[in-house]
């Protein structure tokens, strides 16, 4: 009896789960989710698992849908493709970010991570998960059409690098 007592009083667990890329669709835009830097995940707190090929799609899912039957959300570390929790990575924005839905935000598994890549790459503003709560989530439709249909070409889709002399939208933060 003390023993079920104790398993339910640390509550459930979530985990990240493997992305198959021969089955795994974005549940918003059902394109292929690669098994890369930018694929993101939820588990609501009923077991469903919902897989994103974009930070963007897993927002679009969050209005639609509510954010309180989440039991966790991740995120995948740009440099590793370690799944990071949601609320602890922090975010790289700009719009001329190239990622496979043009909301042009990358993911890290902390602050000098992703001040390095801000630095190495000249653009950029760091958020918080709480700064993507508050964020205008535009996708940068120049970006989606180089990359080709839906976002996703191989094309000049360089690593979420800046293309020199691209039309920067406006951020709305």
């Amino acid at each position: 009896m003390m023993g079920m007592v104790l398993l339910t009083a640390c509550g459930p667990k979530y985990e990240a789960l493997p992305i198959n890329e021969d089955v795994d669709i974005c549940a918003i835009c059902k394109m292929q989710v690669k098994d890369d830097a930018y694929a993101t995940q939820l588990t609501t707190k009923d077991g469903q698992n919902y897989k994103f090929d974009d930070i963007g799609c897993m927002n679009q899912w969050k209005t639609e849908n509510g954010i309180d039957n989440i039991g966790m959300d991740y995120v995948r570390d740009y440099n590793d493709k370690e799944w990071i929790e949601y609320s602890k990575a922090t975010y790289v924005y700009d719009a001329s970010l190239r990622t496979p839905m043009a909301y042009g935000i990358l993911n890290f598994k902390d602050k000098p991570s992703a001040e390095a890549f801000v630095a190495e790459q000249g653009v950029g503003i760091i958020m918080t998960a709480e700064d993507l709560a508050s964020h205008d989530w535009k996708q940068n439709t120049e970006n989606m059409d180089m990359m080709g249909e839906h976002g996703h070409g191989e094309e000049g889709m360089s690593e979420g690098t800046h293309q020199e002399g691209e039309k920067k939208e406006e951020s709305g933060h």
